[in-house]
């Protein structure tokens, strides 16, 4: 029997997926809200690309954000505050989370 491709990732779950991955490394907050703005950008250029389409990307996008958000405050909750280590990333990965959320909704706006 042969092997099927990979099934392509729907746009909208391809940027979630790379905003989340980058919020896990611990990526300044102003860089991550830079990746929405070039998701965005990318989505924009596409031949025949439908604004009502981002918007609708932005939307999906943002509910899975805000999970993640919930997620992260949770956890930092969760963080024993004298492991500096911990409590750092932490508070890294809820900022990033926090400032995708944020830049999701600038973009949503303009369009």
């Amino acid at each position: 029997m042969a092997k099927r491709p990979p099934a392509r990732m729907r746009p909208v779950d391809a940027a979630t997926v790379r905003l989340m991955e980058l919020a896990a490394k611990g990526v300044p907050a102003r860089r991550v809200a830079r990746e929405v703005e070039i998701i965005v950008a990318e989505w924009l250029r596409v031949p025949d690309a439908d604004p009502q389409d981002a918007k609708t990307w932005l939307d999906e996008m943002r509910e899975q954000i805000v999970v993640g958000v919930a997620d992260a405050e949770e956890q930092v909750s969760y963080v024993d505050p004298d492991d500096a280590v911990a409590a750092k990333q932490a508070g890294l990965t809820l900022a990033a989370l926090q400032a995708s959320r944020e830049a999701v909704d600038r973009a949503s706006a303009s369009l």
